[in-house]
């Protein structure tokens, strides 16, 4: 199995606190994935945060339903936190969120390692530009929430 990684560093111009109270509540996900996803929380809200949290969702990837179910196996607030998928499209995935105060606002870094199921035939034509995307959208809603 190869893992892969994304790397994602975002400064913000707020608060550390307002940045990490944003990121720890689930219901805001919708806001900062994007449409073509049709990206669905299914587990109830509000959704407690904690280490063990589990969080199921729906979404579509290239007209495909999926069902994802996450796990919080790291709640440090508010320094980040790390959700890894317990089932879903991936073999393998963990998203390591973390925040911190640089030059008066916040600095948010996402670390992300991945293995896909038949990597050689779709990380390069499907899977990577498709994360690319996503954050890239990620990334313009935040730039456009927090300005």
């Amino acid at each position: 199995m190869k893992v892969r990684e994304f790397r994602s560093d975002l400064w913000l111009p707020r608060q550390l606190e307002e940045i990490f109270v944003f990121f720890a509540d689930p219901a805001n996900l919708d806001a900062i994935t994007p449409p073509w996803l049709h990206f669905n929380i299914v587990t109830p809200l509000p959704i407690s945060m904690r280490e063990g949290t589990l969080i199921d969702y729906r979404l579509r990837v290239h007209g495909i339903p999926l069902h994802w179910r996450s796990k919080i196996t790291r709640w440090s607030p508010p320094a980040g936190f790390v959700d890894e998928q317990i089932r879903g499209p991936y073999r393998f995935w963990t998203h390591e969120h973390t925040f911190q105060v640089q030059n008066g606002g916040t600095l948010v870094r996402d670390y992300v390692r991945y293995a896909t199921p038949l990597d050689t035939l779709v990380h390069r034509l499907f899977v990577r530009p498709d994360i690319d995307k996503i954050f890239k959208f990620r990334t313009e809603e935040l730039q456009r929430r927090f300005a």
